[in-house]
């Protein structure tokens, strides 16, 4: 049998978007063989499941990794407790205590902190003329903004990179790659270890020292449930902004006419950031498992079986969205579902649309005409529910601006 979908096909990595409509149009709930799960494509559902955690839990997990028959490894069972990964009441509990950390007072102080890293990592690229937006640029921003925030030091940026890609990627039931990524997260968990111990016996103004020391109905946080905090903050931290950023880059030097409204109308950046993550979401998808027998479009979904949703697929409904493979950074989708819904929905949102809103207007201010490098092709991420890339090599005119006579207008903050 040859699948419509499997989130793991090379094909699907390259371009999702035509299998979405076919499923949306034909399928809208597909059973997935290779991967045992149903999968509901329409934005409607998705939202609906996203919306009803009482019957799509979250506690055994957010991506299939076992087939049809069951067979095949849980890579699940061999992670940490992380909230992601929990239903309330404990889910609540968790989410209010760390939510204390991303208050909008709290990431809007951010901002200064946030445009200085990027102009000096752009600063150090742009006279070279080419480079890799991923690894000189989208990757490192975001890695060392959730490193200050966590207390870690900066300079480990290319490990945490190193780390959150190989936990993102790969095929769980491939050993190889499953064992890169479980070598990821203990490799993780071996670092914060000693960083939770350090800060036990020396706390600081940080995220971590702020966990160590909080308490829920009187309790500390355990160990394990601090690691899966620091794990799960610093690859959804850190994996989201990265591949927003690649993806804008590829579509703005993609649509030249896009990228020049957008320099020089920059009151449009946080309206062009929603429509990026509608029209190319970073997360195309996270799963949950039935709690109750449900009927979708004819189908009879059992309780215990997964349900992938496709937030990807959702975000390109044209029962929801006009014209929605079409990008228009003047489009106000304010439905898109990028980041999740409900009681999920992802708790550094803020900090990721922040980051990108800088990021991006300082990319147009220092690298105004971009171009995808026709030498270099980029190396696409191979990851089910991560859309983005591994490498994105690039070009851009050297010619050094003059700040004082042709400043570029900060973005409106909303």
């Amino acid at each position: 049998m040859v699948e419509l979908y499997d989130p793991f096909d090379p094909a699907v990595h390259d371009d999702p978007y035509p299998i979405y409509r076919r499923l949306r149009d034909e399928h809208p709930t597909y059973w997935c063989e290779t991967r045992g799960c149903w999968v509901l494509s329409r934005y409607d559902d998705v939202e609906d499941a996203l919306n009803h955690p009482e019957v799509f839990s979250s506690i055994n997990g957010v991506f299939p990794t076992r087939d049809a028959a069951g067979q095949g490894p849980d890579i699940m069972d061999a992670l940490l407790p992380m909230m992601i990964m929990m239903d309330p009441p404990r889910h609540t509990q968790l989410r209010k205590l760390v939510s204390r950390a991303f208050t909008p007072r709290r990431i809007a102080a951010l901002e200064p902190t946030i445009r200085s890293l990027a102009v000096e990592l752009l600063d150090e690229l742009s006279p070279a003329g080419s480079g890799d937006v991923v690894r000189d640029f989208a990757g490192p921003l975001p890695a060392m903004v959730i490193a200050d925030m966590l207390g870690v030091p900066r300079e480990d940026r290319d490990q945490f990179r190193t780390w959150s890609s190989s936990m993102v990627q790969g095929d769980p039931m491939v050993a190889e790659e499953r064992d890169a990524s479980l070598a990821a997260a203990a490799a993780l968990y071996e670092y914060f270890s000693e960083v939770i111990q350090k800060r036990r016996d020396d706390p600081r103004e940080d995220l971590v020292s702020a966990l160590v020391q909080a308490e829920v109905d009187g309790d500390r946080l355990g160990d394990d449930e601090l690691l899966g905090f620091c794990l799960l903050l610093l690859v959804a931290g850190h994996e989201t902004t990265t591949n927003l950023l690649g993806n804008s880059a590829v579509h703005l030097a993609e649509h030249p006419d896009q990228r020049r409204r957008l320099a020089s109308e920059t009151a449009l950046l946080p309206d062009a950031v929603e429509e990026l993550l509608r029209y190319d979401s970073p997360a195309q998808g996270l799963s949950r498992t039935l709690t109750r027998d449900l009927t979708r479009h004819g189908h009879r979904m059992r309780a215990g079986e997964t349900v992938l949703l496709l937030f990807g697929s959702a975000n390109r409904d044209d029962r929801v969205f006009a014209d929605p493979d079409r990008l228009d950074i003047t489009r106000k989708p304010e439905r898109q579902v990028a980041f999740g819904h409900g009681i999920h929905f992802c708790l550094g949102a803020a900090l990721a649309r922040l980051e990108s809103r800088v990021a991006l207007a300082e990319m147009l201010d220092r690298l105004p005409d971009w171009q995808l490098d026709p030498a270099k092709g980029p190396e696409r991420l191979h990851s089910g529910p991560i859309r983005g890339y591994a490498t994105l090599p690039a070009t851009w005119a050297t010619s050094v601006r003059d700040e004082r006579a042709h400043p570029l207008p900060r973005p409106v903050q909303t």
